[in-house]
């Protein structure tokens, strides 16, 4: 049975620093692309990075520069280092690979 799980969210504010993390079971993030994801109320739920099987980054242009997606195969986890947040950044967090989806984490960013 293949379980994603995400934590680390939270409320920070503007400027500051959160670090997510997707440890999954019953499937190996080394042989999947992950990917993150978030949706904020009353939005359409939006891509926001992947780290591909061979390690390459992919970045939505909203978070270039300030996300950093990064991949522990020993611990089975998938991280996204998210630096000089900002208020727009305020959503539900997932992490998703192949057709697999989290339960998502809040992460709430005050001006």
């Amino acid at each position: 049975q293949v379980q994603l799980v995400e934590s680390g969210g939270g409320l920070v504010q503007a400027g500051g620093s959160l670090r997510l993390s997707c440890t999954a079971s019953g499937l190996p993030v080394s042989s999947y692309g992950i990917g993150w994801f978030r949706q904020a109320p009353g939005k359409e739920r939006e891509f926001v990075a992947q780290i591909t099987i061979g390690g390459d980054r992919v970045y939505a242009d909203s978070v270039k520069g300030r996300f950093t997606i990064s991949r522990d195969s020993a611990k089975n986890t998938v991280y996204l280092q998210m630096n000089s947040l900002k208020p727009e950044d305020t959503a539900v967090y997932f992490c998703k690979a192949s057709i697999y989806w989290g339960q998502g984490t809040q992460v709430t960013v005050s001006s």
